[in-house]
């Protein structure tokens, strides 16, 4: 089940600071503008970098097959909205699967963050008209699921997201309180810090994956946490 916020018509109060995932903010995007071909898009409302030909074009098609074999309909944990509200597949990768494993690495290391804090890699498939409505990636630490969530790694600090084709038209991944909206992009990888710079959940962060009008996107997308997520 994807562990999204989706945003709400009554907003509350997303969480705390916190000193490590602010020192978290500071070391993942000093790193990412010290790497060559990294770039940062230009608003003070969100960290948000970009990485183009971060995987090369057969590696996407791989990932492309392995969406289509195990995709199913993509879920949220919220119980706030309706069916509408994301309507795309999701594959939830298998991360020590030959084909999977050293993307779902080399994108912890792109950031500089320990592979145990992240969540394994999972794929989505948007057809023509499926979407998903403006959401959070990080958890709202006054909502019911939060108590797990905590005790399996805490916030998620960072997303990565990596488009693995390009699309005829439509499925822009659209940031409406930063400005930024970005095209799908063969190998384009996408990374943005969930958290202000004190630590605490960015409400600006709010995104949408708009509609495809021509073509199938595909993506893979990959959550960070403030701690282990994996059981040693």
């Amino acid at each position: 089940m994807s562990l999204f916020r989706p945003f709400a018509s009554k907003p509350k109060v997303p969480g705390s600071a916190s000193a490590a995932r602010q020192l978290s903010g500071k070391t993942v995007g000093a790193r990412l503008e010290a790497t060559p071909g990294v770039t940062r898009y230009p608003t003070d409302a969100v960290q948000i970098y970009a990485r183009p030909n971060f995987l090369p074009v057969d590696v996407c098609a791989r990932l492309i097959a392995l969406i289509d074999i195990n995709r199913r309909p993509s879920t949220l944990l919220s119980d706030e909205t309706g069916p509408e509200f994301r309507t795309s597949d999701s594959c939830d990768m298998d991360r020590w699967a030959p084909d999977v494993r050293p993307i779902d690495e080399a994108i912890a290391e792109l950031l500089g963050i320990d592979p145990a804090n992240t969540e394994t890699m999972q794929g989505q498939r948007y057809a023509p008209g499926q979407h998903f409505r403006a959401h959070h990636d990080y958890f709202h630490q006054a909502e019911s699921y939060w108590q797990k969530m905590s005790a399996t790694g805490g916030q998620r600090t960072w997303t990565a997201m990596v488009y693995l084709n390009d699309v005829e038209e439509g499925g822009a991944t659209w940031f409406p309180r930063a400005g930024v909206r970005v095209s799908p992009q063969r190998g384009l990888l996408l990374a943005w810090n969930n958290m202000n710079f004190d630590g605490s959940p960015n409400e600006a962060t709010l995104h949408e994956g708009m509609a495809v009008v021509t073509g199938v996107k595909y993506i893979v997308t990959k959550w960070f946490r403030e701690a282990a997520w994996l059981v040693a």
